[in-house]
């Protein structure tokens, strides 16, 4: 599944071209703009699979580097700042990724 199949590809080049800028990236903003936050949560879930590159059920932090060239191969890395801020936002449970859960939370927040 792409996750075009969830997500319409011009929010997509909009909430991408909202933080092109390095340290501009907000991951409430970006989750609203993409339209992720208004999804069903199974719909969070497939593109969470989408995102946990490695399938080990979790997104880890070098997973979170690459976020935003899961929605586009021309996107940016996030930077260690950026990156380092999205995992604590979503790592409720304090164990250094973010799980199915946590993410649907972190959508949704």
């Amino acid at each position: 599944m792409d996750i075009t199949d969830i997500l319409s590809a011009r929010d997509i080049k909009s909430a991408l071209s909202s933080c092109q800028a390095d340290d501009s990236f907000n991951y409430k903003s970006f989750f609203s703009t993409v339209g992720l936050s208004s999804k069903t949560p199974d719909q969070i879930k497939i593109v969470f699979g989408i995102l946990d590159q490695d399938k080990s059920g979790f997104i880890e932090e070098e997973e979170l580097q690459l976020f935003l060239k899961n929605f586009s191969s021309s996107a940016r890395v996030l930077t260690s700042a950026e990156t380092k801020a999205f995992l604590a936002a979503g790592d409720t449970d304090g164990d250094g990724k973010i799980g199915v859960e946590e993410f649907q939370s972190l959508v949704k927040a």
